[in-house]
C-alpha cells in the first residue's frame, strides 16, 4: 500500500509544526522547506485546518501553528481522513472483475487495510516527533532541507 501524496504532506506538515515551538512558519515557508509546490501544500493545510489540527493566521505576524488537538491527533485518523475509506482495489471499475460476486481477495485486502489503519490509531503526532526525531526535524527545518517521516 502506498500513501497518497496529500497524506504524506499532511503528516510531514504536522511533524514540522510539532517541532516549531514558538515560531509560526507560513505555508509558503513550509512548502519551500519541503520542496513541494505551494498550491499542493495550501490544499493540505486547508484540510488540516478544517480538521482542527492546525491554526492558520493571515497577515503580518501570521503563520501556521499546531493546535493541541493536532498534537494529540491519531496518525491513523489523519491517514484515514486523507486516504478515504475506499477499497484497495477497484473491483467494480470500468472493467468489472468477473470474480466480484465470489471473490475472497477483496475481503482479505479490506481486512489488511483496516489492520494497517488500526496499527496507526494509537500513534499520535507527538509520538512521531519524540526524541531523537524531533531534534533532527528541527535541525532539518532550520537548514532548509526537506523534512520527511
Amino acid at each position: 500500500m502506498r500513501l497518497l501524496r496529500s497524506t504524506d504532506l499532511a503528516l510531514r506538515v504536522l511533524m514540522r509544526l510539532a517541532v516549531s515551538g514558538e515560531s509560526s512558519p507560513t505555508t509558503r515557508d513550509v512548502a519551500e522547506g519541503m520542496g513541494v509546490p505551494y498550491t499542493h501544500l495550501a490544499k493540505v493545510v486547508a484540510e488540516l485546518q478544517h480538521m482542527g489540527l492546525l491554526a492558520a493566521r493571515r497577515g503580518r505576524g501570521g503563520g501556521l501553528s499546531l493546535t493541541e488537538r493536532g498534537r494529540t491527533a491519531s496518525v491513523g485518523a489523519v491517514v484515514r481522513a486523507f486516504e478515504g475509506d475506499g477499497d484497495v482495489v477497484d473491483c467494480e471499475g470500468p472493467t468489472p472483475c468477473p470474480l466480484n460476486s465470489a471473490c475472497r481477495l477483496r475481503g482479505a485486502l479490506r481486512r489488511a487495510q483496516e489492520a494497517f489503519f488500526a496499527s496507526l490509531d494509537p500513534v499520535t503526532v507527538a509520538d512521531i516527533v519524540a526524541e531523537p526525531t524531533g531534534a533532527l526535524l528541527l535541525g532539518i527545518s532550520r537548514s532548509g532541507g526537506p523534512p520527511g517521516p
